[in-house]
């Protein structure tokens, strides 16, 4: 939703005067984006959901149908317009429906423990305040997820390596509204600050989305944490918490609460569902099971806060050919990609290696972003190397490996965890030899996996939870057409494999709330239900079975009965135990 007009109009006096500022050290790359880049669009695939209402670019990779909106771009989109990210190729983690918000009605409550509880208008947190601007890259800590899905199936949808973006935030020094508050002490009990956000989801029986930190990362100046309201100089868009959000650098995503509504200062970490039950990573013996039996959600040695250290290969991309002559294997090829460390922490060093890890070569580093004066890096770098075309010829794979200054560096090897979540291990290409037009000789590039349900990638899956029991269970048949007047909270069918189930009475139940069944009412939704649910989820959902689609039925990949949050809820009986986390 717009800003009012004398927001708007700062925002351009700052853009063109404010000289030093680092918006305008990217000036150029953010309007190349908003030059190059197509216009977003109402996507058809929102109808009849609660964001119907926001445009968005259609080349996003969804990963939970039509609602929510979680997504990542092409990873050859992400880094194709340089250092910073054009918003609408910014990934969305999403858990529920978009808040409507306009400026002027929108307010920020400081409670708990401070001497003068405030709620804050936009207008008074935008002009009584100082401001601060600066690029960070934000991860999310599924990054790279499917590849743990590969090997073992997590409780989490297929996040690709695009899960990470690079945006220039300006907004309000969180300790500077703590302070006008009169935060306490700790010796007083103010040992945590907590966020909660505005939407309305269904986790816990029926919650905000929330977390939290520690009162030293919230005060702490070095840290640069904010309520940002402005990303690649304008307003927030609806997707990336409008009108006001927290930008935490160096953290992970899930600590970045959009819309926020309340900063709490409390003795206690969040009580939050989704702070319990979510951004949490747990010894590779830890299965859901026991993670239920033995408590391990509540264990906050757990709890995820800065991101860890990672890099990609994002050229070649999968399935890229390069042809080769014999007047081109004395030639060069660049190969490129991403690296990141959390905590403020500078990559120092990307290595890239083709022989299995016997010998690494040293890889170029732009790092274009300042750091703070505390000697701080929140951003990415980009990294290349320039290769001999007869060396890749030889290779059979390349892997890239990142260091940080305080020597952290990347395992070689995968390391599952429950929730497939801070994936870092060695980033590897696979390559092939090829002959694919006219005879000649090429290398094909394959990288691990591909994003969401797409097939493709070297990765094998060999832990593709089970499928749906196709044995016939019952006898009567159903039209295509039948099927689609069924999509009202009075009578929602839906098909999965070709069978059809009345989600009716299990609407009050869905841990993703009313909307994530009715969005998908009357549709057939097996691409994206086989990509998000758990094997119980689908043995489950056999209890709501009526039977098939006479005729063919082509899934359209639209949408799931059962997206849910980043559910995790167990004892209801009858109950679909959605496997949407992170």
């Amino acid at each position: 939703m717009a800003a009012n007009g004398s927001i708007r109009s700062s925002v351009k006096v700052q853009w063109e005067e404010e000289g030093e500022d680092e918006i305008n050290d990217f000036r150029d790359l953010i309007q190349k984006g908003i030059r190059e880049l197509e216009p977003s669009i109402l996507d058809p695939r929102h109808e009849g959901t609660a964001d119907d209402w926001i445009e968005r670019n259609s080349s996003m990779v969804r990963h939970t149908g039509k609602h929510p909106f979680n997504s990542e771009p092409p990873i050859n989109r992400l880094t194709h317009y340089g250092f910073i990210t054009p918003v609408p190729l910014h990934f969305v983690r999403s858990r529920g429906a978009v808040p409507k918000a306009t400026w002027n009605d929108w307010t920020v409550e400081v409670c708990g423990l401070v001497k003068r509880p405030t709620k804050f208008t936009m207008d008074q947190l935008s002009n009584e305040f100082g401001f601060r601007e600066f690029p960070a890259t934000i991860v999310c800590a599924g990054n790279r997820r499917k590849e743990q899905n590969t090997v073992k199936q997590t409780i989490g949808f297929n996040w690709g390596a695009a899960v990470v973006a690079t945006s220039v935030w300006g907004g309000v020094p969180l300790r500077d509204v703590l302070n006008r508050c009169g935060i306490f002490s700790r010796k007083n009990g103010a040992v945590n600050v907590c966020f909660e956000g505005a939407e309305d989801l269904a986790g816990g029986g029926g919650c905000k989305y929330g977390t939290s930190i520690k009162v030293e990362f919230a005060m702490d100046p070095a840290r640069d944490i904010i309520l940002a309201y402005r990303q690649n100089g304008e307003e927030l868009a609806a997707d990336h918490g409008f009108p006001v959000r927290m930008i935490m650098p160096g953290f992970i995503g899930g600590k970045m609460v959009k819309w926020l509504k309340r900063i709490i200062v409390t003795t206690k970490e969040s009580e939050s569902y989704y702070y319990l039950m979510d951004n949490k990573v747990f010894p590779s013996h830890v299965d859901a099971e026991l993670a239920d039996k033995e408590g391990w959600w509540y264990k906050s040695e757990y709890v995820i806060n800065e991101y860890n250290i990672n890099s990609v290969i994002t050229t070649p991309g999968h399935n890229e050919i390069l042809p080769i002559m014999p007047c081109r294997t004395r030639s060069s090829y660049i190969l490129r990609g991403y690296a990141y460390s959390g905590g403020g922490k500078k990559v120092t060093r990307v290595e890239v290696t083709m022989d299995g890890g016997e010998k690494w070569d040293m890889c170029m580093l732009d790092h274009p972003a300042k750091p703070n004066k505390f000697g701080k890096y929140w951003c990415w770098c980009l990294w290349s190397l320039e290769v001999e075309v007869s060396k890749l010829l030889n290779a059979k794979e390349i892997a890239v490996r990142a260091w940080d200054e305080t020597n952290n560096t990347q395992p070689e090897k995968l390391i599952w965890n429950l929730m497939g979540l801070m994936n870092n291990c060695w980033f590897r290409v696979r390559t092939k030899i090829c002959k694919p037009d006219k005879g000649e000789t090429g290398i094909i590039f394959e990288h691990p996996t591909i994003p969401g349900n797409q097939s493709g990638g070297w990765m094998k899956n060999s832990a593709s939870t089970p499928s749906i029991n196709t044995a016939s269970t019952a006898s009567t048949t159903y039209s295509l057409s039948e099927v689609k007047k069924h999509n009202t909270r009075q009578s929602a069918w839906i098909i999965v494999h070709g069978h059809v189930y009345d989600c009716t009475q299990f609407i009050k139940h869905h841990p993703g709330g009313v909307d994530s069944i009715l969005s998908h009412a009357g549709t057939d939704c097996t691409e994206v239900f086989d990509a998000i649910h758990s094997g119980k989820a689908k043995k489950m959902l056999e209890n709501y079975r009526i039977g098939d689609v006479r005729g063919e039925c082509e899934s359209d990949g639209g949408g799931c009965p059962a997206e849910g949050e980043d559910g995790h809820v167990d004892g209801q009986e009858g109950e679909i135990e959605s496997s949407v986390r992170g």
